[in-house]
């Protein structure tokens, strides 16, 4: 991280999330401003942005905002300067592959239904691109 600090209009502009959103993400304390401005403004840095898209990532997977928190809390530890025991190590990883299993199974509920949706899609456009049998006296029956 090279120490910018960015307004929320770029975060917002960045991540695709709107004002409301990280604001309201900031209040449940998922992704908290690094800084704020002489005149009070939020200041966010590269790993606040980096917090907002997987909050963005998790939440089309019905991901809940206290699952976002636990894995957050479980990358912090990781990631932090505070040593880790093993023992503690391991079961932050744990935690980690837990929600990577999770998304895994997301995803590919999500390839089914977009399966689906494609095999609707495709059968309207087949039914509109049929002769139309109406005041022919045929029935589609």
């Amino acid at each position: 991280m090279d120490g910018k600090h960015m307004q929320i209009g770029e975060v917002a502009a960045r991540t695709e999330l709107s004002l409301r959103t990280i604001r309201h993400y900031e209040e449940t304390g998922l992704v908290i401003p690094s800084a704020r401005s002489q005149g009070g403004f939020r200041l966010y840095t590269e790993t606040d942005v980096t917090r907002l898209m997987v909050i963005r990532r998790m939440k089309p997977l019905g991901f809940t905002l206290d699952q976002m928190r636990d894995l957050l809390d479980a990358t912090d530890r990781l990631d932090g300067d505070a040593p880790l025991g093993p023992e503690e190590r391991e079961a932050l990883l744990e935690r980690v592959r837990a929600y990577r299993q999770a998304a895994a199974e997301q995803v590919e509920k999500l390839r089914v239904q977009l399966s689906r949706a494609e095999d609707f899609a495709a059968t309207l456009s087949d039914r509109l691109e049929q002769p139309s049998s109406a005041g022919t006296g045929t029935s589609a029956d």
